[in-house]
Parts: C-alpha cells; sequence; structure tokens
C-alpha cells in the first residue's frame, strides 16, 4: 500500500512538471498572477475570521484594541459563554431545527426532482415555471403572511411550527437536484422497467444512490441556511428557551447596558464548530457533488 502511495505521488508530480514544460512564458505568467489573486482573496477572506478567533482569547473589551492576536491570552470568555448563558441550549435548537429542516427538505427535494424530471403528468411545466419564478423572491417577504398565518393558528414560539415553515424553501433544490437527474442516463430507468422494476423501486434503487454526491451538497447547504438564519427566527421565536444560536448570539452585542463582543467572538468560535465537523465529515462527498453540478448541472 504505501509502495502504491509513494508512485501515485510520484506520477502526480510527473504529470504536473510535464504540464509546466509545456506552457509558454505568457501562460505562465498568467498562472502565477492567478494564484496571486487567488492567494489575496483567501488573505482577505480569512482576515476577519482570524480577527475574531484572537479576539475571542482577549480578555475584557480588547476586541477593538486593533491588534489581530492579544498580547495577553485568557479563556475567561469561553468559561463565562458555557457557564453564564444557555449556549448550549441554543446549539441544541439550531442543531435539532437545522437537521429537522435538512431532513424534510431533502426528501421534498428528491421525489419532486424525480417527479419533474422523469414523470410526465399535468402541471408539469407550469410546476416547473413556478418554480423558476419562486427563486427571484427572498424568503423573508413572505414574512407578513407567514407571521399572520402561525399567530392565527397559534403556533407562535414554537421550534417545530418553525421547522415546518422552513421547509418548504426548495426550489432551487428542487431545480439543482431534477437537472442532475436529467443527465442520468434514461436507459437505466427503461432497462429497470422492463425488468418489473416501479418508479419508486427505480428512484429508491437507482436513482437515489447515483445521485448521492448532489443529496449530500443539497443537505449541507440546507443545513448550513437554517444553521444561520436569524430574520425568520426572530420573528417567530420570543421564549429564551427556544432560541436558536444565531438568537443568542444577537444578545452579547445587544445587551442594555454594554456590549461583550470579546464573549461574542468567543461564543461565534464554538458555534461554528458543528459546520466546520460537518464540512471534514462530508467532504468527500461535497467535492463530488459540486464537481457533478458544475458539469451536469
Amino acid at each position: 500500500m504505501e509502495y502504491a502511495s509513494v508512485k501515485a505521488q510520484s506520477q502526480r508530480l510527473a504529470r504536473r512538471s510535464q504540464y509546466r514544460e509545456r506552457l509558454k512564458p505568457h501562460e505562465k505568467v498568467s498562472l502565477w498572477i492567478s494564484r496571486l489573486i487567488i492567494w489575496a482573496v483567501i488573505i482577505v477572506m480569512m482576515f476577519p475570521v482570524a480577527w475574531v478567533v484572537g479576539a475571542s482569547f482577549a480578555p475584557g473589551d480588547a476586541f477593538f484594541s486593533g491588534a489581530i492576536f492579544p498580547s495577553h491570552i485568557t479563556f475567561e470568555n469561553y468559561t463565562t459563554v458555557l457557564k453564564k448563558t444557555n449556549f448550549l441550549l441554543w446549539v441544541k435548537n439550531s442543531m435539532i431545527l437545522s437537521v429537522g429542516v435538512a431532513t424534510i427538505q431533502l426528501f421534498l427535494t428528491a421525489t419532486s426532482a424525480y417527479a419533474f424530471s422523469r414523470m410526465k403528468f399535468a402541471g408539469r411545466k407550469n410546476g416547473l415555471k413556478t418554480l423558476l419564478i419562486l427563486q427571484m423572491f427572498p424568503t423573508f417577504m413572505a414574512l407578513p403572511a407567514i407571521y399572520g398565518i402561525m399567530a392565527k393558528l397559534n403556533l407562535l414560539d414554537n421550534l417545530y411550527a418553525l421547522m415546518l415553515v422552513m421547509a418548504g424553501s426548495s426550489a432551487f433544490s428542487i431545480w439543482l437536484l431534477k437537472g442532475y437527474i436529467d443527465s442520468l442516463p434514461k436507459e437505466l430507468d427503461e432497462a429497470a422497467l422492463v425488468d418489473g422494476a416501479t418508479h419508486w423501486q427505480i428512484f429508491t434503487k437507482i436513482i437515489l444512490p447515483l445521485a448521492t454526491p448532489m443529496l449530500v451538497v443539497i443537505f449541507l447547504f440546507s443545513f448550513m441556511g437554517v444553521y444561520s438564519e436569524f430574520i425568520l427566527s426572530s420573528a417567530v421565536l420570543k421564549s429564551p428557551e427556544n432560541y436558536t444560536i444565531a438568537l443568542g448570539l444577537q444578545r452579547f452585542i445587544t445587551n442594555q447596558f454594554s456590549a461583550h463582543w470579546t464573549q461574542f467572538a468567543a461564543a461565534s468560535v464554538m458555534a461554528s464548530l458543528p459546520l466546520v465537523i460537518l464540512f471534514m465529515v462530508l467532504q468527500r462527498y461535497l467535492q463530488a457533488g459540486l464537481a457533478a453540478g458544475a458539469v451536469k448541472g
């Protein structure tokens, strides 16, 4: 195994050197300019992250000291957030809401995309046009209607009612997955139908396994969107025990007497850990799904 790994790495290096040798002088210059631009963009994007991480270890109000990394490192902000706030409860509520919405959206997206891609039924074209039109409007435009309906049904300040509302915004995901399913050979469906398979069997045993990378991308994007959502949650959730992580973080900087920016930074760092872990676990599927979407979508 070790020999095979070394051999594969040497082959990659050989191909890379051959590629560089084939480049013309102006192409090499363009390549280096592109690399410099990419690194510049990465540095600009990482600067706020480094600032927040550094501020999370800073004492007191050193958030505005001007230095990225504090001269004196302390874990007081982390202990204060964990011991004197409901941070873990906020994370728990956000995880319940995010996983629930992502799971429901994944089911609705997969079944709807398969139906629009493989089945012919009345209203199919109008349904696709409706999905396209819905993508043009942000979700918060429906906030007054959503709030009024939930208030009339006595569903305000209910985490699970909010989950059902958020799960309905699947138009973009349906379009994305439909484009991917359209690229899959229909001969697979026809062969399965000849063997006596039903549409449900084709969907579960052929389409879903082939679309796994794209399904992971949809789940991850849905999870991220719900995990950081603020506008709808702030309008619907009122009780502190139902706060999500976004609502809880706001309390650090909207305190009646003072804003605790260093504690806000520490809470932000800890709040990002679930997303980082999820990215690391699903990285292989994420890369495959994005590549497939770029080529086939």
